[in-house]
């Protein structure tokens, strides 16, 4: 399971730990490939759960992302992208980095 964060560092040490998980996840994929054993990574923003009951914005159900996740495992998927802000982000990756950190522009 791993997060928007993995790609974007606005957490800390937290964005730092899935960005490790997901080169993680990367490496794991590669070296279990030959025995023939898919990894799929799952990247999602904020869920509607515990963790994230201090958060007003947008929020996923759970059985979204669940259903996403096992609809991808099933397909091979490497990746999951469980919501359009993962998907913003993850697309924004390859721009310059002022498009993920305004606050480094000028």
């Amino acid at each position: 399971m791993h997060s928007v964060l993995s790609w974007i560092a606005l957490s800390g040490s937290y964005s730092a730990s899935k960005a490790a998980l997901w080169s993680q996840t990367n490496s794991l994929r590669l070296a279990l490939a030959p025995r023939g054993i898919t990894v799929t990574g799952l990247h999602v923003g904020y869920v509607d759960t515990d963790m994230a009951a201090h958060v007003d914005g947008p929020k996923s159900r759970p059985e979204d992302v669940a259903r996403q996740a096992l609809d991808g495992i099933e397909a091979d998927a490497y990746e999951v992208l469980a919501d359009d802000l993962s998907r913003r982000v993850k697309g924004g990756l390859s721009a310059d980095l002022t498009a993920l950190y305004p606050q480094l522009a000028g």
